[in-house]
């Protein structure tokens, strides 16, 4: 069987890092970004990540809470109690 040209994304060199911990994983994927970093001679794409297998609590077995606020506690910081009264939102600040 034949594989049609020009139908597959591009396979690029690419570093993702691990933000809460530093750790860089090298590898190869079709994501890019627009930042770079040459490794070993070859320019790779850095891609920043949230929680991998570094900072994950299943790999790590321990309970690590990356985010410092609650996420409704943010929630709330930022749009405040939202009312609706039949009409348009109102924001309370």
């Amino acid at each position: 069987m034949i594989m049609k040209k020009d139908i597959h994304p591009q396979y690029n060199p690419v570093v993702f890092v691990d933000i809460s911990t530093g750790r860089r994983f090298v590898t190869r994927s079709t994501t890019r970004s627009a930042k770079t970093e040459v490794i070993d001679g070859v320019e790779h794409f850095v891609i920043s990540c949230g929680i991998t297998s570094d900072s994950h609590p299943f790999f790590t077995g321990k309970n690590q809470f990356v985010d410092t606020e609650g996420r409704i506690d943010k929630f709330q910081k930022r749009f405040g109690s939202v009312r609706r009264s039949g009409g348009k939102p109102k924001l309370n600040k």
